[in-house]
């Protein structure tokens, strides 16, 4: 019979890890957020000029 156990630093790291990827998923929410409220307020020329290429890259009709 065998058993499996986990030391105290392992599950700290674990927890760490799991944490540090919250962190992240809501650091990209927001600055998701951010971007898409900021480019929501800009003139339209402004918000058209700066993402005129990417648009067309993407296949999406800006004209």
């Amino acid at each position: 019979m065998s058993t499996i156990s986990t030391s105290s630093t392992e599950r700290a790291s674990r927890s760490l890890s799991g944490a540090s990827s919250l962190v992240q998923h809501g650091a990209a929410l927001v600055f998701g957020v951010v971007i898409l409220f900021a480019v929501g307020f800009l003139p339209m020329s402004f918000a058209h000029n700066a993402a005129h290429d990417t648009r067309h890259s993407f296949v999406f009709p800006c004209h």
